[in-house]
């Protein structure tokens, strides 16, 4: 049997001073942007590091400088389209910066889980922290640790807490259901998202507002999960009691879910009940009828979040720039509203 060949070891920050004909020392400082070398000194170090395909370690550069340069995100559904969108950016901007992201993934219910999975986090030494887990349970344990450390939370609106960041939802329900008012409907039914979730109560909130500002009768809104399956079941549920001409689903999936049960029953949508959703997930158009819904860059706020968080654990002023409210993408599952 043959030998395999050797691996080739990765250089080290002593291949480097050997090869820039420098002290690993010098190495050290060009890594740490130590402001008292020489430019000529720094360029050949870094024309060798570049010739080794050196790559730093950061836990070395941790020891030396006390920092890991690593931000934690905390997330209970990085599975759905939304915060996945937002993570990847995250990730992408922290490393551009030069930073490491750590992504732990928790049970948004279990406060065990949220605990756990902020201690690993802390345990990894991050210097900042985004959470991306709507539940109000996560919120109430964030709040209670304490944290020492910079962090942000992606929620429904920036208003509820100096650390919360991201699109406003509740005005995004408005504008949806001002879109349904605006096509004549005035009896109009929410599908709202899980209970605990504060996306699915901005949203539950901006469709009484804009009811009763337009001094429409308000119905009880409709439980639902997030899930086509279960726009599905409310969708059968609904066919029997034909006293409404729209739907305002809290998200996009739901609304699938809808469309599906009233084209079964024979009922057309939107010439006699109009559905409009929420997100304009990357398939929305592609529904049948296409999806009028409620668009919010979640990539966006994923940069504006990461933004905001190494700008103030390098202490600097944050980036001023408020969020985009979210943005009415009509198309055909709206249309004026007939006479019941």
């Amino acid at each position: 049997m043959s030998e395999s060949p050797p691996t080739e070891r990765a250089p080290t920050i002593y291949d480097v001073a050997r090869a820039a004909g420098v002290s690993h020392q010098t190495v050290s400082r060009v890594l740490n942007d130590h402001p008292s070398l020489r430019a000529e000194t720094r360029d050949r170090v870094l024309a060798a590091m570049d010739e080794l395909d050196y790559r730093p370690s950061s836990a070395a550069r941790a020891l030396v400088t006390s920092r890991t340069r690593t931000v934690g995100i905390l997330t209970s559904e990085s599975v759905l389209w939304g915060p996945a969108s937002s993570i990847k950016a995250i990730e992408v901007e922290a490393r551009a910066a030069g930073y490491l992201s750590v992504t732990v993934n928790i049970d948004g219910h279990d406060e065990d889980s949220i605990r756990a999975g902020l201690g690993y986090l802390l345990q990894q030494g991050v210097e900042g922290l985004v959470v991306i887990a709507p539940q109000i349970r996560v919120t109430r344990v964030i709040e209670a640790a304490g944290l020492r450390i910079p962090h942000f939370t992606l929620q429904a609106s920036p208003a509820l807490s100096p650390t919360a960041l991201g699109a406003d939802q509740i005005e995004g329900a408005r504008r949806a259901v001002r879109h349904l008012i605006d096509l004549g409907h005035t009896e109009i039914v929410h599908l709202a998202g899980p209970q605990d979730w504060i996306e699915a109560e901005a949203r539950m909130t901006g469709y009484l507002r804009e009811m009763s500002d337009a001094d429409l009768e308000t119905r009880p809104p409709l439980l639902g999960d997030w899930s086509a399956a279960r726009g599905y079941r409310v969708g059968r549920d609904l066919i029997s009691a034909r006293s409404f001409t729209a739907i305002f689903a809290g998200n996009d999936h739901m609304a699938l879910g809808l469309i599906r049960a009233l084209y079964e029953a024979g009922i057309r949508v939107p010439e006699e009940v109009s559905v409009i959703g929420f997100d304009d997930v990357p398939e929305a158009e592609f529904y049948v009828p296409a999806l009028t819904t409620i668009r919010q860059d979640f990539g966006e706020v994923g940069r504006r979040t990461i933004a905001a968080l190494l700008a103030a654990i390098e202490d600097r002023p944050a980036p001023d720039e408020p969020f985009a409210a979210p943005e009415l993408i009509v198309r055909a599952s709206t249309g004026p509203a007939r006479q019941l």
